[in-house]
Parts: C-alpha cells; sequence; structure tokens
C-alpha cells in the first residue's frame, strides 16, 4: 500500500460540504481565512480501494435497486473479529442510513412519547436531538472528572431516577471527552441497564480510533454477553473512512426478540441500504484498508501531541487528554472567561469554527470541541492563532 498522503490540503469549499460551506452561516468565520474544526468528519481523502469501488460502480452506469450484498456482510464480520475480537452472526447486522438514523431507530422501537432516555453527559449532541424531536425526554446523567477525565457517578445517577425510564443510549468511545471506557465500566453499565429493565443501546462508531498508548477499545457485547437481550450496539465504517456522506451504518443485534421489532420499524420506515453505501464498507473493510487506519491512528496521534501541547500552554485552557475519536475537548473555565468572551476569541480572534460545549449537555458549558483530523499545518496554524487570541494570559 503507498503512504497516504495526510498532509494533501483538500480544498473543500463549494462542494456542499457542511463543515467548510456552513460555517459562515453558523459561525461566522468564512472558509476564505478559516479553519474548519467542528462537523465530525476528517480533511484526508479515504482508503484507495474505497475510491476504486466508487469509481467501479460509476463506471458500470445503471444504479438500480440494490440486493443482497454478501460481500458487506461478509466485510463487516471479518473487521468485527479481526480488528476487535468479536464474532458476528450475518443474521445480527441490520443497517439503517447512518448512526445517527439507527438511533432513532432504537428510540422509536423501543420507547413511547413521555419515556425517558438516559445520556451520560456532555455526550454528542444528535442524541438529545432524536430523543426529543420523537416526544421522548432526555435524561442527563452528568459525568464527574476525576483526574482530569470523565468517569461514571453511579451513585449520584441512582438519585435521578424517576422510574419512567426505558433507554440508556452509551457513547463509547467517549465523544466529546475522548475516554475509552474500560471493561469494568462497561460491565458496570450493563449492570445499571438490567436492575432497571433499561434498552442499552451502545455507540461504538469512535471505536477504531484510539490513540497508541491508550487502553484498548472493548466491546460491551463481548465484556458483557449477558446483556444480549436488551442489547443493541451500532457501528459504522463511515467515521474511521470518512465516508459519512453515504449515510450508512449498521445496528448490530444478537437477541432475536429485540431484532425483530428493529425490523419491523425499519420495514415501516421504507429504510434500506443504498447502492454505494456497501460497496464502499465493502471496500474499506479490507486488509488494504486496515492499513490505511493504523497509519492514520498514527498520524491523528501526532495531530494530538501538537495540538494539546500548544494549547495547554495557554495559562487557563486544558484540553481533556485523549484516548480516543480524532475530537479534542478543551476546558476555558480556567481562564475566568464567560462563555461569550471565550468563545469570541476562538470564532472572532482566531477565526476558528468549533463547537461550543453546551451542546453537548450538563457539563459541557465551558468547552469547546475541536476537530483536529485536517493536515498537520492547519492543526499548527490552529494553536498558533489560539495561542495569539489568548496572548494576554501568557
Amino acid at each position: 500500500m503507498a503512504q497516504p498522503d495526510f498532509d494533501e490540503i483538500i480544498d473543500r469549499t463549494g462542494t456542499h460540504c457542511s463543515k467548510w460551506d456552513d460555517m459562515q452561516a453558523i459561525y461566522g468565520v468564512s472558509p476564505g481565512d478559516g479553519i474548519a474544526m467542528w462537523v465530525a468528519d476528517m480533511d484526508f481523502r479515504p482508503p484507495a480501494p474505497v475510491q476504486r469501488a466508487v469509481e467501479a460502480m460509476a463506471a458500470h452506469g445503471v444504479y438500480g435497486y440494490p440486493g443482497a450484498n454478501p460481500d458487506y456482510v461478509g466485510a463487516i464480520r471479518w473487521w468485527m473479529d479481526s480488528r476487535h475480537g468479536w464474532q458476528v452472526e450475518p443474521e445480527w447486522i441490520l443497517s439503517a442510513h447512518g448512526l445517527v438514523n439507527g438511533t432513532a431507530i432504537c428510540v422509536d422501537a423501543f420507547t413511547q412519547p413521555g419515556d425517558r432516555v438516559i445520556v451520560m453527559t456532555p455526550v454528542y449532541h444528535a442524541f438529545a436531538r432524536v430523543i426529543r424531536a420523537s416526544g421522548r425526554e432526555v435524561a442527563e446523567f452528568p459525568l464527574a472528572i476525576q483526574d482530569g477525565q470523565y468517569r461514571m457517578d453511579w451513585e449520584g445517577w441512582q438519585r435521578l431516577l424517576t422510574g419512567r425510564e426505558r433507554m440508556l443510549i452509551l457513547c463509547s468511545p467517549h465523544n466529546p471527552g475522548g475516554r475509552v471506557w474500560s471493561a469494568e465500566e462497561l460491565r458496570q453499565v450493563a449492570d445499571f441497564c438490567a436492575a432497571h429493565d433499561l434498552i442499552l443501546v451502545s455507540d461504538e462508531i469512535h471505536h477504531d480510533l484510539v490513540m497508541p498508548g491508550s487502553p484498548r477499545h472493548r466491546v460491551l457485547a463481548t465484556v458483557a454477553p449477558e446483556a444480549a437481550p436488551r442489547l443493541v450496539t451500532l457501528t459504522a465504517a463511515t467515521k474511521t473512512f470518512n465516508i459519512a456522506g453515504a449515510h450508512i451504518g449498521n445496528l448490530i443485534v444478537a437477541d432475536e426478540g429485540l431484532r425483530k421489532r428493529l425490523q419491523g420499524r425499519l420495514m415501516a420506515l421504507g429504510i434500506s441500504p443504498g447502492l454505494f453505501g456497501p460497496g464502499m464498507v465493502a471496500a474499506a473493510y479490507s486488509p488494504e484498508g486496515a492499513a490505511w487506519v493504523d497509519a492514520l491512528v498514527a498520524y491523528l496521534d501526532g495531530n494530538r501531541r501538537l495540538f494539546d501541547e500548544g494549547v495547554n500552554a495557554i495559562p487557563g485552557i486544558r484540553s481533556m487528554p485523549l484516548q480516543a475519536t480524532y475530537l479534542a475537548w478543551v476546558d476555558f473555565s480556567g481562564t475566568g472567561m464567560e462563555r461569550a468572551e471565550f468563545t469570541r476569541r476562538v470564532e472572532q480572534g482566531a477565526r476558528i469554527a468549533a463547537n461550543h460545549g453546551g451542546t453537548f449537555g450538563t457539563g459541557g458549558e465551558d468547552f469547546l470541541r475541536f476537530n483536529i483530523a485536517t493536515p498537520r499545518a492547519r492543526v499548527a496554524e490552529a494553536v498558533a492563532r489560539l495561542q495569539e487570541a489568548f496572548r494576554d494570559l501568557q
């Protein structure tokens, strides 16, 4: 495999790209001189086999209804086994139009309007969005911070239960905090859900993006197999290989009863894979794709070290240690500034678009989330701009 060129600057403006084309309207940061570090996709090309697969499908020239795709299912099974030690049966795999859609399908299938759905905040903002949009109530269970990292607060959470909770959505690895949950923590989640009769949805979309030297990601289904009667695991190739526009993700369900309920909702809503997505996934989940991911993670680790060293040198600003994902979670509380002030300095001073921490729920108010999956020269420029924007603190 040729070495991927992650340093290549690719102009994504004018391509209907949310990350770059929408940041002026949302953040007031022009793509002409700004740096997009908000939407969680990468500014890198996917591995060569994905490009070849797309080109072959396009060259065929007939884009009719897709049928069964055993290559797609087989590739998912191979990847989960070879990369994560998880043996998945073919019939366990259901497909949705990405994992936000997959989360929404789970909420629709297993809860009723007015039910409470637990999320551990701060957490990926789309969870709350789909919960509220479906007429359910978001139950925010705030994470604790210990030794600079997030921890689960079981004692505090017991006091938040009302009896109306029907589901818990776990983000593993955690977005935006970058935590890789331990096997013991995952077993505690499974035990909590069993004790309170909760459906457990484990969103593991970032499972391939674990930094060198960090604890390895553990698939919840493998460390707590007893959770199977209540467990739906969400995975996707889209985050790993930067193909989110394919809008395809997996709902992997070992329990036949749960699976039939999900299949019923997928059928009722007319949800099935398109033509291009499965072919892209089958190409990505391959030995060549695996080598590309290894190179990607090494590159992201270099970006992480560069970003953290530069940001943590600014008094009062601290980037939470990043074990997984490519999303730096930066705490500005030590500056003593109001949220509006540190946000203004980042957006208007440094001309960087970063996610506002408050959108991730309780506990995120003093944070901004920065996407470091971009060429290293851009990360270095972002660090320099942040240091200049907060120069009066140094």
